[in-house]
């Protein structure tokens, strides 16, 4: 017990960490409650409930940064929280070996945005033209970055980053913590709808949370020193690793 406890902490740490370098909290916390012993839909519902707490770390370590920004965030979780909804919904409305079949995939589908996206950030604010179509495809693309983050989550920080980014001219941390806080919002939204429909392992969930808090925390400070790119190739290879393991064990095993 003592060592689970240790190694859940250690992992939500890690996870928080990465959650605001690379947006792949999931990729880390998720396989981590496998080992703990959770089912694979339980660890994601599980891993929703903890994931909630890299909020309050990143909101400790950016409240100057989101100064006068609440109003665009609000905007943001508007068409962000309503896709966390629908997502919730269609996990708990699925049968477990559905959500074991189409997880390696969402898994694959991540580490490929991540790479597509690593090494994009810039701290500098520069305003840019914007079509309206394309303006209307980043609102949908938040959407459908909710609907994921409610259904799996793993990397739903990358489409989240990609649609604010298109979207705001603020620089890239303010950005990066509206990111991570509107996820944070979306896993609270989707942790009240598997309330009425699903188990959360709370004792897992809690000592989970406690590392992400702590990791959140320390990954808005750390994001400024750390190199992006090496950070999103390591994660992408670890994440092929997870698909394919996750891919033997739905289909093979």
């Amino acid at each position: 017990m003592p060592i689970l406890v240790i190694f859940l902490i250690l992992m939500g740490i890690i996870s928080g960490i990465i959650s605001a370098v690379a947006s792949m909290a999931s990729l880390v916390s998720y396989p981590a409650l496998l080992i703990a012993g959770c089912s694979p839909i339980a660890a994601n519902i599980t891993n929703t409930a903890a994931l909630i707490f890299t909020g309050p770390g990143v909101l400790l370590a950016s409240a100057k940064k989101m100064k006068g920004h609440w109003q665009e965030f609000g905007t943001y979780c508007l068409f962000l929280l309503s896709g966390a909804v629908a997502g919730g919904l269609l996990l708990i409305s699925f049968p477990e070996k559905v959500f074991e079949k189409i997880v390696p995939f969402l898994v694959l589908l991540s580490a490929v945005g991540l790479i597509m996206t690593s090494g994009k950030k810039s701290s500098e604010n520069q305003p840019r033209k914007r079509t309206k179509g394309k303006i209307l495809g980043a609102y949908i693309g938040l959407f459908l970055g909710g609907v994921y983050s409610g259904y799996f989550g793993a990397a739903a920080g990358v489409i989240h980053l990609i649609c604010i980014n298109y979207l705001s001219d603020d620089e890239f941390y303010t950005i990066n913590a509206m990111k991570d806080l509107v996820g944070a919002l979306a896993n609270l939204v989707a942790l009240i709808v598997f309330i009425f429909g699903a188990h959360v392992n709370w004792m897992m969930a809690i000592l989970l949370a406690i590392g992400l808090f702590i990791g959140g925390y320390l990954g808005q400070y750390s994001i400024k020193f750390l190199s992006l790119k090496i950070v999103s190739w390591i994660t992408f290879v670890f994440s092929i690793v997870l698909a394919g393991w996750l891919f033997y064990t739905a289909y093979f095993a």
